[in-house]
């Protein structure tokens, strides 16, 4: 960071000697100095960072190499004077700067430039003389020199000012790394955390632990769920188990950074270079990067794909789109879903913007840099609420609309309802969460420049560093604020246990537990071939007509058998007349077909008990009158029974696929049935 500096000379303009601002400089102790070429002069304390900002005098003294030849051919009497004027200025008690005057920078100029020019020495831009103030006095003054001072009169070769955050020694970094710290480059935040205790991070470490197990539990379940059954959650319920693997590997990742501790987060002290532990920053450490690559890319997908639930919802609700429909647009979903996150992370990979997290182990963004922390977390997730609510919105008030102006059976008036608010619920459990992990973020945000100035001035003797001129505000960071953060950060991912759980789920786990799979191959091929009545033809139709179950698309070679029509039409019906009906059409099926000794069933009329054969028994064909009665009274009932099965049939299929035709062409197809009828039965 640049130190600022102002000259009250209306004259000067002070540039790369930072002289842009005023203030008293540090308020940190003189000290004695030790640069061989300033020693016995009228005056042995100095301050550092000096005029030209070293920060120590050894640094300074590999500054002023170049023009010991000068100083030793003792080219200028003035040269000496003016170099350690700004190499090593003179620490005055009161706290003034004295800066020389501009004529003793000419008289040392002008008698040094041939010498100079032997030597191949240039003089440097931020000696020149221009910049200091025009004066008569000697370096230092004489008021200087004084044991005490009340400085009420100021010269105008005096100057006061602020050097802001100096980095200290031991949070310097190499410079090819690119770390940065309070806009000071080269320079690291000292881990462990800079604002709270040891024993405050332990217990923070272990919170964080505990609930990314609970939260990585809650959302392996979801997952392993669906995996049980996959053809049960279909769009435009499918997000959810997306949405609910992003924040499994959130968990994950917040649970590594719990066992790894901080041996990632933070680089290790070195004594011999006097290096401290410093967080880690940048893509150099590999485990670190990666840590940041899953948990920032997984959670951006997260927010990502609830987004995209309420989208599917929103089609689903508003222009009544079907399951089928929806799932074709599944690969712009996930182009969406995926590469947003990704695009985002290797940005930031670029900008070299990781930081570790010495709280929770992880590395992460935002963390120390505001700049990162306002445009990759804060704008991406308040654009996320903000789409999502107005599409979850639109939404609910097309299916409220629904209720309030259509006649519905008071069923579907109840699954109509408990969806609604099934619906509700889990959008509340994911936006509460998700809003108060912002709220933290902008609180952070705001306060992040009070707390580093507070912690500077706490700080800064023990690094020797300059004290703070004025802090108008002193604060430091609540943990329990953090401990908010990290835990809204991980449940936001548990309300998807909410919307998998159900006495159908219990049932699935149990059979899976005892071993007692399901028939799913069978199970899954019907759900391929049928598919249950849209919800819109549930909200129009006449209660008094039963509802046509409709193909999903699936080749049935183009026939439908009376059979079947007559189970689709009976699965609307109550279960006593269902039950009956099946009864009695299954016993006249099967009554007119009889099975011959090749396993072939050919028509045969009804007959009374009293004329059935035994199992296993023959006719025996006395005469050739006998056989040839049997063998007409045969021929007249299977052509019969042949002709009333084949128009039966031919009716049933007529008829279904009318009334298919005439609800198709009346109201399009609608997804979101199958979920209000899955809901229906968990009631």
């Amino acid at each position: 960071m640049a130190v600022i500096w102002v000259l009250f000379s209306m004259l000067t303009v002070c540039m790369a000697i930072n002289m842009e601002a005023t203030g008293s400089h540090s308020m940190f102790t003189c000290e004695p100095i030790t640069l061989r070429m300033c020693q016995g002069l009228t005056y042995n304390t100095t301050f550092m960072p000096n005029l030209l900002n070293h920060y120590d005098q050894q640094t300074a003294a590999l500054a002023m190499e170049p023009f010991h030849p000068m100083v030793n051919l003792e080219c200028s009497t003035e040269i000496r004077p003016f170099l350690c004027a700004l190499y090593a200025p003179v620490c005055t008690e009161y706290g003034r700067v004295t800066l020389p005057c501009r004529r003793l920078c000419q008289l040392a100029k002008s008698d040094c430039y041939k010498l100079m020019d032997m030597f191949g020495v240039t003089w440097p831009d931020e000696m020149e003389c221009s910049r200091f103030p025009e004066c008569d006095d000697s370096y230092p003054r004489a008021i200087d020199l004084l044991p005490s001072s009340d400085g009420t009169e100021e010269s105008p070769s005096s100057v006061q000012r602020d050097y802001g955050f100096w980095c200290p020694r031991e949070l310097k970094i190499d410079p090819e790394l690119g770390y940065s710290f309070m806009g000071v480059r080269d320079c690291s935040p000292p881990c462990p955390n800079m604002y709270f205790r040891k024993d405050e991070l332990i217990f923070a470490r272990y919170f964080i632990g505990v609930v990314s197990i609970v939260c990585l539990s809650a959302t392996l379940f979801t997952f392993l769920t669906f995996l049980i059954d996959v053809g049960r959650f279909r769009y435009p319920e499918r997000p959810i188990i997306f949405y609910a693997v992003c924040y499994m590997m959130v968990s994950l990742v917040f649970f590594l950074g719990f066992l790894l501790e901080d041996r990632v987060s933070c680089n290790a002290s070195s004594t011999g270079r006097f290096r401290a532990s410093t967080i880690t920053q940048g893509s150099h450490n590999k485990a670190c990067t990666l840590l940041f690559m899953t948990l920032y890319f997984f959670t951006m997908a997260g927010s990502v794909w609830w987004v995209i639930l309420t989208i599917t919802w929103f089609l689903a609700a508003v222009p009544k789109w079907g399951s089928e429909a929806i799932e074709k647009k599944a690969l712009l979903f996930h182009a969406v879903a995926w590469g947003v996150p990704g695009a985002l992370t290797i940005t930031l990979m670029a900008m070299n913007k990781i930081e570790g997290d010495s709280m929770s182990g992880v590395c992460f963004v935002g963390l120390y840099d505001l700049m990162a922390l306002r445009w990759f977390l804060l704008v991406p997730l308040a654009l996320d609420v903000v789409v999502g609510v107005v599409l979850l919105l639109a939404g609910i008030a097309a299916l409220n609309r629904v209720r309030m102006e259509i006649p519905l059976e008071k069923e579907n008036q109840d699954k109509l309802v408990k969806f609604m608010i099934r619906i509700g619920v889990f959008s509340v459990l994911y936006l509460v969460p998700l809003l108060t992990v912002i709220g933290c973020y902008l609180y952070e945000q705001s306060y992040r420049s009070v707390w580093e100035s507070t912690w500077v001035q706490e700080r800064c003797r023990e690094y020797h560093i300059p004290c703070p001129m004025k802090v108008e505000q002193t604060s430091r960071p609540d943990i329990a604020l953090f401990l908010i953060k990290y835990l809204m950060m991980l449940v936001v991912g548990i309300p998807s246990v909410f919307w998998v759980g159900s006495k159908k789920t219990c049932f699935e786990w149990a059979g899976f537990f005892n071993g007692q799979r399901r028939k799913d191959s069978a199970v899954h091929e019907s759900r391929q071939v049928l598919q249950e009545p849209d919800f819109t033809q549930l909200l129009l139709r006449d209660p008094n007509i039963p509802v046509v179950r409709k193909s999903r698309g699936t080749s049935t070679q183009g026939t439908s058998t009376h059979a079947s029509s007559t189970h689709l039409a009976m699965l609307d019906e109550p279960p006593s007349a269902s039950t009956s009906r099946a009864s009695s059409k299954a016993s006249s099926f099967h009554g007119s077909l009889h099975r011959s000794r090749d396993g072939r069933y050919t028509a045969s009329s009804f007959r009374g008990a009293e004329d059935r054969l035994p199992h296993g028994s023959t006719l025996r064909l006395n005469d050739p009158l006998q056989h040839c009665s049997v063998n007409r009274l045969d021929n007249h009932s299977r052509h019969g029974s042949l002709q009333r099965l084949e128009s039966q049939s031919r009716h049933s299929s007529v008829r279904d696929l009318s009334n298919t035709a005439q609800t198709i062409q009346s109201v399009p197809g609608n997804g979101i049935h199958r979920v209000i009828e899955e809901d229906g039965t968990k009631a």
